[in-house]
C-alpha cells in the first residue's frame, strides 16, 4: 500500500500544468449559479476541494454560448463572468490546488425555455427524443458555418478561462452533450465528411480540440472527457471508443479523462447505480422531475460496484498510450492500487469527494483506505436545491452563499 500512496501523491505533469498529486475533483454540476453567476458557494466548493488535497478541481459545465447551456441556472464562459471565475482560481490557487473548466454545449439536450435558432443543434436533425418532455420535439443539423461558429466559441471560452486563471479546460465529448452527439452513432447520422464510421464521427471533436490547442495548449493543460460505454444499443461500441481516443491522442490531447453513460438514455452508466425514488421526488425542476420518474419505468436495475467502469476503460488503457484518468468509482486505496496496476495516470473521484472534500489529505496521511460514500446519488439532485450540490450524509448547502455573486468576496 505505501507504494500506492507514493504513486498516488507523486506529481503529474500534463502539458504545460503540473499537478501535486494524481487525485483530481470531476465535474459534478453544481448548481451554484443562479442566472448563470458564479456565486461565493461556488468559490467555497472548490477551495474545500483544494484545501482537502485534491490536486485539481474542475468547474462543472461551463458553457461556450447562451444556447450551448442545458438550464437558465449554468455559467457561460463569457465576458461577465470572468472577474466571479477568477476569486474563485484565486481561492483554489491559495490553497496549493490548480483548477480546470469544464467547456460544454448542449447541443439538442437542453431545456432552456428560449434559443435563438428555432430547434436546437446538433450533429443530424429530426425527432429529438431528448427535449420531448421538455418541448423541443425536434432537432437542427448543424451546417458547416454552424460547426465553424461553435468550435470558435470553444476556442473564445477556453481563451476567458485562461484570462480567469484557470490552469486547464476540460472538453466535454461525453454523457450525451454536442461533441459527443458527433461521436455517438445515435445521434450523427450524416452522410458527410463529418459522419460516418468512427474515423469521420470523430471529426469535429478532434477539430475543436486542435483549435483550442492551438490557442492555448502552451499556456494550459487541455483534456477531454468522453463516454468509454453510452449504455444504449444503437451507441458507439468499444471499438468505436478507441478510435476516438486514438485520434485525440493524435490531436495532441494531454489527458483523456474517461467516464461513461449518457443523461437520457443511460444515466445509470455515469453513475453505475440507479437513482433513488425517493430522490426523485425532491427534485425541484417539474420537467427533470418528470422525464426522471418517467426513466424508472424501464431503466435496468444497476448496484453499485468500485470501479464500474474499469472493464471497459482498462481495455482502452492497454491501446495508447495518451494519459488516461479514470472516472467512475474509485473510493478506496485498495481502489486505487488496482489503478496504479492497470496503468491508469489520475484517478478522477466525484460523490467521494462531495461526501467528504478532506478525504484525499486522509488518504495521503494514512487515516482513512476508504470513502464512506455508500453511492446513493441523493447528492446528483441537490443540484436544484437552494444550496447546491451536496452529500445529504454530512450536511447541506448554504442558500444563502448561493445568493452572493463570488466577485463580492473581493
Amino acid at each position: 500500500m505505501d507504494a500506492t500512496r507514493d504513486w498516488a501523491f507523486e506529481p503529474l505533469t500534463l502539458g504545460p500544468l503540473r499537478l501535486r498529486n494524481r487525485f483530481i475533483k470531476s465535474a459534478t454540476n453544481e448548481g451554484m449559479a443562479p442566472g448563470g453567476v458564479p456565486t461565493q458557494a461556488l468559490v467555497a466548493h472548490h477551495r474545500s476541494m483544494a484545501a482537502g488535497g485534491a490536486a485539481m478541481t474542475t468547474v462543472a459545465y461551463c458553457a461556450v454560448e447562451p444556447d450551448g447551456r442545458t438550464f437558465e441556472d449554468q455559467i457561460t464562459l463569457d465576458d461577465d463572468t470572468v472577474k466571479h471565475l477568477r476569486v474563485l482560481t484565486d481561492a483554489v490557487h491559495a490553497e496549493g490546488g490548480a483548477v480546470s473548466a469544464q467547456l460544454t454545449h448542449g447541443g439538442c439536450f437542453t431545456f432552456l425555455p428560449k434559443l435563438r435558432t428555432r430547434y436546437p443543434l446538433s450533429a443530424s436533425g429530426g425527432l429529438n427524443p431528448p427535449g420531448v418532455i421538455a418541448g423541443r420535439m425536434f432537432k437542427t443539423a448543424m451546417s458547416v458555418a454552424d460547426m465553424s461558429r461553435i468550435a470558435d466559441d470553444f476556442v473564445n471560452a477556453a481563451q476567458r478561462a485562461r484570462a480567469a486563471g484557470f490552469d486547464a479546460v476540460e472538453l466535454h465529448m461525453g454523457h450525451g452533450y454536442l461533441l459527443s452527439q458527433f461521436l455517438s452513432p445515435a445521434y450523427n447520422r450524416r452522410k458527410d465528411f463529418w459522419g460516418g464510421d468512427a474515423e469521420k464521427r470523430v471529426r469535429f471533436p478532434a477539430q475543436v480540440l486542435r483549435q483550442v490547442l492551438d490557442a492555448v495548449g502552451d499556456e494550459m493543460a487541455v483534456l477531454c472527457k468522453i463516454s468509454v460505454v453510452e449504455g444504449h444499443r444503437r451507441g458507439a461500441s468499444l471499438q468505436d471508443v478507441m478510435t476516438t481516443v486514438k485520434a485525440l491522442e493524435r490531436t495532441g490531447a494531454h489527458m483523456v479523462v474517461l467516464s461513461g453513460g449518457m443523461n437520457v438514455e443511460a444515466p445509470w452508466q455515469i453513475f453505475g447505480s440507479n437513482m433513488p425514488a425517493e430522490a426523485v421526488t425532491q427534485i425541484q425542476n417539474p420537467v427533470v422531475r418528470i422525464a426522471s420518474r418517467m426513466m424508472r419505468l424501464w431503466e435496468p436495475k444497476v448496484r453499485f460496484r468500485e470501479l464500474y467502469l474499469r472493464s471497459y476503460s482498462h481495455r482502452i488503457r492497454q491501446q495508447v498510450s495518451v494519459p488516461l484518468a479514470y472516472l467512475g468509482g474509485a473510493k478506496s486505496m485498495d481502489g486505487i492500487a488496482q489503478l496504479r496496476e492497470d496503468g491508469f495516470d489520475a484517478v478522477v473521484m466525484g460523490r467521494a469527494l462531495l461526501h467528504d472534500p478532506n478525504l484525499v489529505d486522509a488518504f495521503g496521511r494514512g487515516e482513512k483506505q476508504e470513502s464512506g460514500c455508500t453511492a446513493c446519488n441523493a447528492c446528483v439532485v441537490t443540484m436544484y436545491s437552494p444550496g447546491g450540490t451536496h452529500c445529504v450524509l454530512t450536511g447541506a448547502g448554504d442558500p444563502e452563499a448561493n445568493r452572493q455573486p463570488a466577485a463580492a468576496t473581493q
